[in-house]
Protein backbone atom coordinates (compact mmCIF):
# COMPACT_ATOMS: atom_id res chain seq x y z
CA UNK A 1 0.00 0.00 0.00
CA UNK A 2 1.13 3.83 -0.66
CA UNK A 3 -0.25 6.55 1.62
CA UNK A 4 -0.85 9.71 -0.58
CA UNK A 5 1.73 12.54 0.84
CA UNK A 6 -0.22 15.16 2.29
CA UNK A 7 2.04 17.76 3.22
CA UNK A 8 5.84 18.50 2.02
CA UNK A 9 8.71 18.13 4.72
CA UNK A 10 8.51 22.33 5.70
CA UNK A 11 4.90 21.51 6.41
CA UNK A 12 5.62 18.42 8.84
CA UNK A 13 8.51 20.61 10.30
CA UNK A 14 6.02 23.51 11.40
CA UNK A 15 3.70 20.80 12.64
CA UNK A 16 6.41 18.73 14.53
CA UNK A 17 7.28 22.10 16.24
CA UNK A 18 3.70 22.50 17.08
CA UNK A 19 2.99 19.35 18.79
CA UNK A 20 6.29 20.01 20.93
CA UNK A 21 4.87 22.98 21.84
CA UNK A 22 1.37 21.91 23.11
CA UNK A 23 2.17 18.66 24.51
CA UNK A 24 3.78 20.00 27.53
CA UNK A 25 0.47 21.70 28.20
CA UNK A 26 -0.91 18.22 29.26
CA UNK A 27 -0.87 17.61 33.00
CA UNK A 28 2.44 16.35 33.89
CA UNK A 29 0.57 13.60 35.80
CA UNK A 30 -1.20 12.65 32.32
CA UNK A 31 2.11 12.39 31.03
CA UNK A 32 4.20 10.72 32.97
CA UNK A 33 1.76 8.36 35.37
CA UNK A 34 -0.39 7.71 33.76
CA UNK A 35 0.00 5.31 30.88
CA UNK A 36 -1.29 6.04 27.32
CA UNK A 37 -4.04 2.45 26.81
CA UNK A 38 -4.08 1.82 23.81
CA UNK A 39 -6.93 -0.99 23.26
CA UNK A 40 -5.95 -3.35 20.15
CA UNK A 41 -7.36 -6.74 18.98
CA UNK A 42 -3.84 -7.88 17.94
CA UNK A 43 -4.98 -10.55 15.54
CA UNK A 44 -4.70 -7.88 12.11
CA UNK A 45 -1.17 -8.22 10.56
CA UNK A 46 0.19 -5.71 9.40
CA UNK A 47 -1.32 -3.03 11.47
CA UNK A 48 -1.28 -5.07 14.96
CA UNK A 49 -0.27 -8.76 15.58
CA UNK A 50 -0.71 -10.24 19.61
CA UNK A 51 3.01 -11.53 20.12
CA UNK A 52 2.25 -13.10 23.84
CA UNK A 53 3.13 -12.14 27.31
CA UNK A 54 1.22 -8.44 26.29
CA UNK A 55 3.75 -7.83 23.56
CA UNK A 56 2.37 -6.59 20.47
CA UNK A 57 3.75 -5.60 17.02
CA UNK A 58 2.50 -3.81 13.73
CA UNK A 59 2.14 -0.72 11.65
CA UNK A 60 0.02 0.65 13.74
CA UNK A 61 2.04 -0.51 17.35
CA UNK A 62 4.80 1.37 15.99
CA UNK A 63 2.76 4.41 15.65
CA UNK A 64 1.10 4.06 18.66
CA UNK A 65 4.44 3.32 20.60
CA UNK A 66 5.70 7.17 18.43
CA UNK A 67 2.80 8.76 19.99
CA UNK A 68 3.30 7.63 23.26
CA UNK A 69 6.75 8.53 23.07
CA UNK A 70 5.98 12.52 21.82
CA UNK A 71 3.32 12.38 25.00
CA UNK A 72 6.34 11.19 27.13
CA UNK A 73 3.55 8.37 28.73
CA UNK A 74 4.13 4.87 28.75
CA UNK A 75 2.26 2.69 27.12
CA UNK A 76 0.16 -0.22 28.02
CA UNK A 77 -1.56 -2.56 25.14
CA UNK A 78 -5.10 -3.66 26.75
CA UNK A 79 -6.47 -6.77 24.79
CA UNK A 80 -10.29 -6.22 22.65
CA UNK A 81 -12.09 -8.12 20.36
CA UNK A 82 -13.68 -7.03 17.22
CA UNK A 83 -16.81 -8.17 18.22
CA UNK A 84 -16.67 -6.52 21.65
CA UNK A 85 -14.84 -3.37 20.46
CA UNK A 86 -17.64 -0.93 21.24
CA UNK A 87 -18.19 -1.99 24.81
CA UNK A 88 -14.90 -2.86 25.42
CA UNK A 89 -13.76 0.42 24.15
CA UNK A 90 -15.22 2.83 27.17
CA UNK A 91 -15.17 -0.85 29.68
CA UNK A 92 -11.31 -0.54 29.51
CA UNK A 93 -10.59 2.47 29.45
CA UNK A 94 -8.80 2.90 26.39
CA UNK A 95 -7.20 6.42 25.48
CA UNK A 96 -7.02 4.83 21.82
CA UNK A 97 -7.56 2.14 19.82
CA UNK A 98 -5.58 0.81 17.08
CA UNK A 99 -5.47 -2.24 15.12
CA UNK A 100 -6.43 -2.13 11.46
CA UNK A 101 -9.78 -0.12 12.31
CA UNK A 102 -12.01 0.72 9.75
CA UNK A 103 -13.30 4.31 8.87
CA UNK A 104 -17.27 2.61 9.99
CA UNK A 105 -19.77 5.20 10.84
CA UNK A 106 -20.99 3.14 13.54
CA UNK A 107 -18.08 3.40 15.40
CA UNK A 108 -18.20 7.36 15.65
CA UNK A 109 -21.26 6.42 18.43
CA UNK A 110 -18.46 5.32 21.02
CA UNK A 111 -15.27 6.76 20.41
CA UNK A 112 -14.20 9.62 17.91
CA UNK A 113 -11.61 9.05 14.85
CA UNK A 114 -8.53 10.44 14.04
CA UNK A 115 -7.24 11.51 10.26
CA UNK A 116 -7.39 8.67 7.74
CA UNK A 117 -3.97 7.71 7.67
CA UNK A 118 -4.31 4.49 4.91
CA UNK A 119 -6.64 3.55 2.49
CA UNK A 120 -7.89 -0.53 1.84
CA UNK A 121 -10.54 -2.43 0.48
CA UNK A 122 -12.08 -5.67 0.65
CA UNK A 123 -10.71 -8.81 -1.74
CA UNK A 124 -10.97 -12.71 -1.85
CA UNK A 125 -8.60 -14.86 -0.41
CA UNK A 126 -8.42 -18.26 -1.45
CA UNK A 127 -6.75 -21.34 -2.71
CA UNK A 128 -3.81 -21.53 -5.35
CA UNK A 129 -5.50 -24.63 -6.73
CA UNK A 130 -8.91 -22.69 -7.32
CA UNK A 131 -7.44 -19.77 -9.50
CA UNK A 132 -9.51 -17.37 -10.50
CA UNK A 133 -12.68 -19.04 -9.64
CA UNK A 134 -13.89 -16.39 -6.54
CA UNK A 135 -12.46 -13.25 -7.93
CA UNK A 136 -16.00 -11.40 -8.20
CA UNK A 137 -18.49 -11.29 -6.09
CA UNK A 138 -21.03 -12.93 -8.23
CA UNK A 139 -19.04 -15.85 -8.21
CA UNK A 140 -18.66 -16.11 -4.56
CA UNK A 141 -22.19 -15.15 -4.15
CA UNK A 142 -23.63 -19.26 -4.72
CA UNK A 143 -24.67 -21.31 -2.61
CA UNK A 144 -22.18 -23.83 -3.13
CA UNK A 145 -19.22 -21.34 -2.31
CA UNK A 146 -18.51 -21.73 1.44
CA UNK A 147 -17.45 -18.24 2.48
CA UNK A 148 -15.55 -17.74 6.11
CA UNK A 149 -15.39 -14.35 7.73
CA UNK A 150 -13.94 -13.64 11.07
CA UNK A 151 -16.90 -12.89 14.00
CA UNK A 152 -17.70 -8.81 14.34
CA UNK A 153 -15.89 -6.38 12.32
CA UNK A 154 -16.09 -5.36 8.97
CA UNK A 155 -15.51 -8.64 7.30
CA UNK A 156 -18.81 -10.30 8.70
CA UNK A 157 -20.32 -6.93 7.58
CA UNK A 158 -19.37 -7.43 4.38
CA UNK A 159 -19.87 -11.10 3.70
CA UNK A 160 -23.81 -10.45 5.01
CA UNK A 161 -24.28 -7.51 2.49
CA UNK A 162 -22.69 -9.22 -0.38
CA UNK A 163 -23.03 -12.97 -0.11
CA UNK A 164 -26.41 -14.13 0.99
CA UNK A 165 -26.81 -16.71 -0.80
CA UNK A 166 -23.35 -18.26 -0.22
CA UNK A 167 -22.24 -20.51 2.68
CA UNK A 168 -21.40 -18.16 5.48
CA UNK A 169 -19.16 -19.51 8.64
CA UNK A 170 -18.39 -17.03 11.37
CA UNK A 171 -15.03 -17.77 12.81
CA UNK A 172 -14.24 -16.39 16.21
CA UNK A 173 -10.83 -15.44 15.07
CA UNK A 174 -9.08 -13.80 12.94
CA UNK A 175 -5.39 -15.59 13.39
CA UNK A 176 -6.46 -19.24 12.07
CA UNK A 177 -9.03 -18.46 9.67
CA UNK A 178 -6.59 -18.82 6.62
CA UNK A 179 -6.09 -22.41 7.74
CA UNK A 180 -9.41 -23.18 7.18
CA UNK A 181 -9.06 -22.05 3.90
CA UNK A 182 -5.95 -23.23 3.22
CA UNK A 183 -6.98 -26.91 4.53
CA UNK A 184 -9.88 -26.54 2.03
CA UNK A 185 -12.55 -26.25 5.00
CA UNK A 186 -13.94 -22.87 3.32
CA UNK A 187 -13.31 -21.94 0.10
CA UNK A 188 -12.60 -18.22 0.40
CA UNK A 189 -12.01 -15.40 3.05
CA UNK A 190 -13.04 -11.62 1.84
CA UNK A 191 -10.69 -9.84 3.91
CA UNK A 192 -8.64 -6.21 3.76
CA UNK A 193 -6.33 -6.35 0.70
CA UNK A 194 -3.45 -5.15 2.88
CA UNK A 195 -3.82 -7.80 4.92
CA UNK A 196 -4.09 -10.68 2.12
CA UNK A 197 -0.90 -9.27 0.81
CA UNK A 198 1.21 -10.14 4.30
CA UNK A 199 -0.98 -13.20 5.40
CA UNK A 200 -0.24 -15.53 1.66
CA UNK A 201 3.56 -14.81 2.83
CA UNK A 202 2.72 -17.62 5.86
CA UNK A 203 0.46 -20.01 3.76
CA UNK A 204 2.46 -20.15 0.28
CA UNK A 205 -1.07 -22.59 -0.83
CA UNK A 206 -3.19 -19.33 -0.65
CA UNK A 207 -3.51 -15.89 -2.92
CA UNK A 208 -4.70 -12.78 -2.66
CA UNK A 209 -7.02 -11.87 -5.77
CA UNK A 210 -6.69 -8.26 -7.49
CA UNK A 211 -5.23 -6.63 -4.06
CA UNK A 212 -4.47 -3.68 -6.37
CA UNK A 213 -8.79 -3.68 -7.39
CA UNK A 214 -10.40 -4.53 -4.21
CA UNK A 215 -14.27 -4.24 -4.46
CA UNK A 216 -14.28 -1.12 -2.39
CA UNK A 217 -12.19 1.53 -0.60
CA UNK A 218 -12.38 2.77 2.64
CA UNK A 219 -9.90 4.83 5.29
CA UNK A 220 -8.15 3.36 8.16
CA UNK A 221 -8.20 5.25 11.44
CA UNK A 222 -7.34 5.41 14.87
CA UNK A 223 -10.13 5.03 17.48
CA UNK A 224 -9.68 7.84 20.36
CA UNK A 225 -12.05 8.62 23.56
CA UNK A 226 -14.57 10.75 23.32
CA UNK A 227 -14.82 13.89 23.37
CA UNK A 228 -10.84 14.99 24.18
CA UNK A 229 -10.43 17.85 21.36
CA UNK A 230 -6.22 17.94 23.05
CA UNK A 231 -5.60 14.22 22.75
CA UNK A 232 -7.70 14.39 19.25
CA UNK A 233 -5.12 17.44 18.08
CA UNK A 234 -1.90 15.83 19.51
CA UNK A 235 -2.74 12.35 17.53
CA UNK A 236 -3.73 14.19 14.48
CA UNK A 237 -0.84 16.16 14.17
CA UNK A 238 1.34 13.12 14.84
CA UNK A 239 -0.45 11.02 12.13
CA UNK A 240 0.41 14.45 9.86
CA UNK A 241 3.39 14.29 10.87
CA UNK A 242 4.16 10.32 9.91
CA UNK A 243 2.30 10.92 6.57
CA UNK A 244 4.39 14.29 5.44
CA UNK A 245 7.55 12.71 6.68
CA UNK A 246 6.93 9.10 4.13
CA UNK A 247 7.16 6.84 8.01
CA UNK A 248 3.66 5.76 7.76
CA UNK A 249 4.71 4.09 3.94
CA UNK A 250 8.04 2.79 5.03
CA UNK A 251 6.45 0.72 8.06
CA UNK A 252 3.46 -0.94 5.29
CA UNK A 253 6.46 -1.25 2.72
CA UNK A 254 8.55 -3.37 5.87
CA UNK A 255 6.04 -5.73 5.72
CA UNK A 256 4.20 -6.32 2.37
CA UNK A 257 6.75 -4.39 0.33
CA UNK A 258 8.70 -6.39 -2.69
CA UNK A 259 11.63 -6.49 -0.05
CA UNK A 260 9.75 -7.15 3.05
CA UNK A 261 11.89 -7.45 5.72
CA UNK A 262 8.88 -8.44 8.64
CA UNK A 263 10.07 -12.22 9.30
CA UNK A 264 6.61 -14.13 8.52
Amino acid sequence: MRVTRLFGRLGAVLLAACIVLVAPAIPATAQQSNALRVCTPGDYPPYSVAEGAGEYRGVDIELARGFAELLRRPIQFVPVTWATLKTDFAERQCDIAVGGISDQPARRAFADFSIVYGTDGKTPITRRASGADYSTIEQINRPEVRVIANRGGTNEEFARKNFPDAQLTLWPENLTIFDEVEQGRADVFVTDAVEGRYRVRQHPGLQVLHPDKPFDSFGKVLLIRKDDPVLATLLNGYLTTQLATGTVDRLFDQWIGPNATVPV
